[in-house]
């Protein structure tokens, strides 16, 4: 019997890995009700407390609605609606979104003191109304406080220094390098921010420009309309700029493409590839692990110099000792943005061995980035943009 289930389970399980369209409706199921349960949930709570006199509850309700269908706007006809017009939908969608999360936390820590009020009585249930009022309304100020804070933080992008060493070095050189992460180029970050965060790089001086993919967002048409190609022309820097895929690029559904619209671009893109720069050392740009077919890195270092530095770009920071057992000197990833806002950081710093920031691993140095865009809602609440400057000394 606990054989004939065992065989049964193997099946299900074959039948899944074949089948990863199935796969893929399975968890946009389980993602839709977990979505639509938690606004439901903040809707019957928000309607709750407020008082039935005057008659605010319809404007409540048909309030959320419209927000809720300018948030699914936003995401299902961004290339649509037209670049100005969509920079607003997605903008007022995305910031729906984050005030709904927050006021769910809200609303499940409200639901623990009736809880624990229940078993313990420290304060009068018929009372209890008045405190989830006062509750929400701080809730809200709060809320509010921190979306301008964070919208600051990300409109401010701070750029992070660093003076690392390869472990032998040899040829008594150094380098200043500009890395980036995660620009997400599309209708939220449009041309005008894109030159912006340009600006911001060549004031650096950069010896050597890496763009550690999700350099575009979802989709390349609102890159390509607003001819954004004008401004990545004119990133400068003496040994060139170099970028590899982010799992944004695959979502797209057209990486090719926009590898070639980058190439066009001046920027020199790197598939399970490296480039041997000034004669001096590596670049090696791994694909993005969504493409399950990617080169292993034992494969993409074998036949390089030795005695040359390597320094690696994957946009997603899994198995970081890869790296280490490959003799690469720097690796800089991205992906995470460190969660973007509070408590996603949280889970970031939980799921990863190092999500965010500097670590050394054997002789490797590591930096992982927050990015200097962002996906969704442009506010950064415990985190911030960046860019990164590595004086890399070899």
């Amino acid at each position: 019997m606990r054989q004939k289930k065992e065989t049964e389970n193997h099946k299900v399980y074959v039948f899944l890995k074949l089948n990863p369209k199935i796969m893929k409706l399975s968890f946009f199921l389980v993602f839709i009700t977990l979505f639509l349960g938690m606004m439901a949930y903040v809707l019957i709570r928000g309607y709750q407390i407020i008082p039935p006199k005057p008659t605010l509850r319809p404007y409540f309700i048909g309030g959320f609605i419209f927000l809720l269908f300018t948030l699914f706007c936003g995401i299902f006809l961004e290339h649509k609606l037209g670049p100005a017009l969509t920079k607003i939908v997605t903008f007022t969608g995305y910031t729906f979104l984050l005030v709904v999360l927050y006021m769910l936390l809200s609303f499940v820590l409200m639901d623990l003191v009736r809880l624990a009020n229940s078993l313990f009585h420290f304060t009068p249930v018929a009372g209890m109304m008045t405190v989830r009022q006062w509750a929400a309304v701080i809730s809200i100020v709060i809320i509010a406080i921190a979306l301008g804070i964070g919208n600051y933080q990300f409109n401010h992008p701070k750029v992070v220094s660093l003076s690392l060493s390869a472990e032998q070095p040899r040829q008594h050189r150094e380098i200043r390098i500009i890395a980036v992460s995660d620009i997400h180029l599309g209708s939220s970050i449009d041309k005008k921010r894109l030159h912006q965060y340009v600006q911001m790089i060549n004031a650096r001086k950069p010896d050597i420009i890496l763009l550690a993919g999700d350099i575009t967002d979802r989709s390349i048409g609102a890159v390509t309309e607003q001819r954004m190609q004008e401004e990545l022309r004119s990133l400068h820097a003496p040994l060139g700029t170099y970028a590899i895929s982010g799992n944004h690029e695959f979502y797209s559904g057209v990486p090719d493409q926009i590898a070639s619209y980058l190439r066009a671009s001046g920027i020199t893109v790197l598939h399970d590839s490296m480039a041997l720069v000034d004669s001096s050392f590596y670049i090696i740009g791994r694909d993005d692990r969504t493409n399950r077919n990617r080169k292993p890195l034992a494969e993409l270092v074998r036949g390089l110099n030795p005695n040359l530095p390597k320094i690696l770009l994957d946009h997603q920071p899994y198995h970081l000792e890869e790296a280490s057992a490959n003799g690469i000197d720097l690796q800089f990833s991205g992906h995470t943005h460190n969660g973007q806002f509070f408590p996603g950081n949280l889970f970031v710093k939980a799921m990863y061995e190092l999500g965010y920031g500097y670590l050394k691993k054997g002789k490797t140095h590591y930096y992982i980035s927050s990015g200097l865009g962002i996906w969704g809602p442009q506010y950064r609440i415990g985190t911030q943009s960046e860019l990164v400057e590595i004086t890399f000394k070899y």
